[in-house]
């Protein structure tokens, strides 16, 4: 019988990471990424899937999410580019419904599971400490999906609903959180994300693409096209969101997507996708000493003790840091706040009569 408890802290060495690389919950987690991945290709986010009553619930939960969102407005902070102070009220709020909505909307069983796996769910949204958000919290949204299906919530025929429909709408609530609260990017410019936020929506995107007789990964560069199928692929209206608050070419803001899009065939993008996420993800210590193990998703490795007065919201921030290979060429940017891009287009909007912030549709502005 399994015994569920609260979620804690383990990766904290490189050891300690290379030996989760090796265990079982690694094992589950890629190849849930995998399923998933596979169960897109040429699935279009329009199109009717097969979808259970535990699919559908996790919609209207994130449909709640974003109400309480909207409940929750941002303080006047006009001094600051930084991420908003509200966003702490809107956290407060959510871990207080969360029993809640596993209890009553999703009925997860048994009952004392509901705090493992509300766990997971409270971190999808950001840091409530340092109001900002990165691949590691939309990782734990990936493992929230794992952990309820696990427990019965919602099913293997549920698989492509579950990215097109389900992780679909939590992007979709996330932007409305990003563009509200001015979450920070957590690492200089989206460090282990292709933009300032996301990793996940380009790797399942890439999929969803796959075999596409006429789209190839340069039409990302061709604004029409963008404009025309982001309704229909998440890649592309991830491409269009980007666009829609930095100017300037991929080049300059997202080089990254930029040299992806000289690949010849989606197929080759999806399997780099997936190899890229294992290793600046899944892969990367600053990212993974954050991440959280239960009794669904247990620590096998070696234990070492947590740091005294380790305090960083409700699970600590233990960083590891001067390792250059763990960095490997990225930029860590713990304790380094990085304005959120939609501040930038806040200030750039004061010079325009009327001017106002509206999420994925703001007016362009330069890069910051």
């Amino acid at each position: 019988m399994t015994t569920f408890r609260a979620l804690e802290k383990a990766i904290l060495s490189k050891e300690q990471l290379s030996a989760f690389q090796s265990s079982n919950t690694y094992a589950k987690i890629t190849t849930y990424i995998e399923v998933l991945n596979s169960a897109v290709v040429g699935c279009k986010l329009t199109d009717e899937c097969t979808q259970s009553q535990g699919a559908a619930a996790l919609i209207e939960v994130l449909d709640r999410v974003e109400a309480l969102a909207k409940e929750t407005p941002p303080v006047d902070n006009e001094a600051s580019r930084f991420g908003n102070p509200a966003f702490k009220t809107f956290y407060d709020k959510l871990q207080q419904v969360a029993p809640q909505l596993h209890e009553v909307v999703l009925r997860v069983r048994p009952a004392d599971a509901v705090t493992e796996v509300s766990g997971y769910f409270c971190e999808s949204w950001g840091n409530r400490t340092r109001i900002d958000y990165g691949s590691g919290m939309e990782l734990n949204f990936l493992c929230w999906l794992i952990c309820l299906e696990q427990l019965g919530v919602v099913q293997e025929s549920d698989h492509a609903a579950l990215v097109i429909k389900v992780f679909w709408r939590y992007i979709q609530v996330m932007r409305t959180l990003q563009s509200t609260y001015w979450l920070e990017p957590a690492g200089s410019h989206g460090v282990w994300g292709l933009d300032d936020y996301h990793f996940l929506p380009f790797l399942f995107g890439s999929a969803q693409l796959r075999g596409h007789k006429y789209l190839r990964p340069k039409s990302i560069h061709d604004s029409e096209v963008v404009e025309e199928f982001s309704k229909d692929y998440m890649y592309l209206a991830c491409i269009r969101f980007i666009n829609s608050i930095k100017t300037a070419s991929l080049r300059w803001h997202s080089p990254m997507l930029d040299d992806i899009s000289a690949v010849k065939t989606w197929d080759k993008v999806n399997q780099g996708m997936i190899r890229m996420y294992h290793a600046e993800v899944l892969g990367k210590l600053p990212v993974m000493q954050h991440f959280l193990f239960g009794s669904i998703l247990a620590y096998e490795g070696p234990i070492v003790p947590l740091p005294a007065g380790d305090q960083d919201g409700n699970h600590g921030h233990s960083h590891v840091h001067g390792d250059a290979e763990a960095h490997a060429g990225w930029h860590d940017s713990c304790g380094i706040p990085v304005p959120s891009a939609f501040a930038a287009a806040a200030e750039a909007q004061k010079k325009q009569a009327g001017a106002r912030l509206g999420g994925p549709g703001t007016r362009p502005v330069p890069f910051d």
